[in-house]
């Protein structure tokens, strides 16, 4: 039965090898609880694969296209471009009365060490010793 199912299959699909992915991806969908598309009639999962490929139950390009999916290990996902964005201040573009002008300030090396030095915290006071009360 199953050669009588091929040769009526390669009408749909014209390369034997790729009918044959074709045919086993199908029968490990059908294996993990993928509904069938033509009756059963007693047949393994691959002879009912090739027989819904026969019968054009199922188009082989969305069976390729399964197949190709499942083998992938990283997706790519088309995402729109971002659209360019007018940068603040660039020529052209309107001021509102609430920007205010960034300005930044250089500092010497010197003004820095100072700066930091006044952010290290004091130096701890030793503690008093207690008061010896026995006397």
């Amino acid at each position: 039965m199953a050669r009588v199912t091929v040769e009526d299959c390669i009408d749909k699909v014209e390369n034997r090898f790729e009918l044959v992915l074709l045919a086993a991806h199908r029968a490990r969908m059908i294996s993990s609880g993928s509904q069938i598309a033509v009756e059963r009639d007693k047949d393994k999962n691959p002879v009912v694969a090739l027989r819904e490929i026969a019968e054009k139950a199922l188009s082989p390009g969305d069976l390729k296209e399964e197949l190709v999916h499942s083998l992938q290990k990283y997706v790519e996902v088309d995402e729109p471009e971002p659209e360019a964005m007018p940068l603040i201040g660039a020529p052209g573009t309107g001021v509102d009365a609430d920007d205010t002008e960034v300005t930044t300030e250089r500092m010497s090396e010197e003004e820095l060490l100072k700066g930091l030095e006044g952010l290290t915290p004091p130096e701890a006071e030793p503690e008093p010793d207690p008061v010896d009360d026995e006397e």
